[in-house]
């Protein structure tokens, strides 16, 4: 992810990122190996550290993609490497929880079954993943200025099915985020592309968004597999 506005990872979190952290249960997280695919500027880690992770492992496609986190995030208990989510380079059995926010609509096409493959190789037995897309509706495609470009969306049912033929059960998902997401989101490409600054009224979405987060909505779909 390029970072051309030279942002840092943050605590206070809102939003999808908010709802992202909120999404993992601390069983999950504490005395436990976890591995962050594509782990962005680091707010999860961040997050993860404080609520008490054994261990967590930070990938990105690129060394350019984990300049950031290797900046602003120094932890003995953080490693960070570089490694593609349909190629990851560590033993079966590594992980006790997998987490990939907003990762696999950016894979190349028709290989989310090779992700799943090798999520579900480096858990442990009855690890856990976690997952976040954009859902497929017809206000995430015609608001979403990525999907234009080939950016996929998802449906429940999709999702499912690549779980369950990598031998995942579902054990929880959800759909959140509505209107005023989708219109940050928008704020968020113009305000970072065209005018090389962070959000228009950060502060006003924000709010809007931790509303729409915490219910019922059509934006982003948060699913939990475990591995059986």
């Amino acid at each position: 992810m390029e970072n051309i506005l030279a942002e840092k990872p943050i605590k206070i979190l809102h939003g999808r990122l908010l709802a992202s952290v909120n999404f993992v249960s601390n069983e999950d997280l504490r005395d436990k190996d976890i591995l962050d695919i594509g782990c962005g500027y680091g707010w999860c880690e961040l997050n993860f550290l404080e609520r008490g992770v054994k261990k967590i492992l930070a990938t990105e496609i690129s060394e350019s993609d984990l300049q950031t986190i290797k900046q602003n995030v120094e932890n003995s208990r953080l490693s960070v490497i570089k490694a593609s989510a349909c190629e990851l380079p560590f033993p079966n059995a590594s992980f006790d929880t997998v987490v990939a926010w907003e990762v696999i609509e950016h894979i190349p096409k028709n290989t989310e079954s090779i992700m799943f493959r090798e999520i579900f190789r480096v858990l442990k037995p009855a690890g856990n993943f976690y997952l976040s897309t954009p859902f497929n509706n017809i206000f995430t495609s015609l608001l979403d200025p990525a999907w234009y470009f080939g950016h996929r969306h998802y449906t429940l049912k999709k999702l499912y099915d690549l779980g369950l033929s990598k031998n995942f059960k579902v054990v929880e998902s959800r759909v959140v985020g509505a209107h005023w997401t989708l219109l940050s989101i928008l704020n968020l490409y113009f305000s970072k592309w065209i005018l090389r600054r962070k959000r228009i009224l950060c502060n006003f979405f924000d709010k809007k968004e931790d509303v729409e987060f915490s219910k019922k909505g059509f934006a982003t779909i948060f699913i939990k597999f475990k591995k059986i």
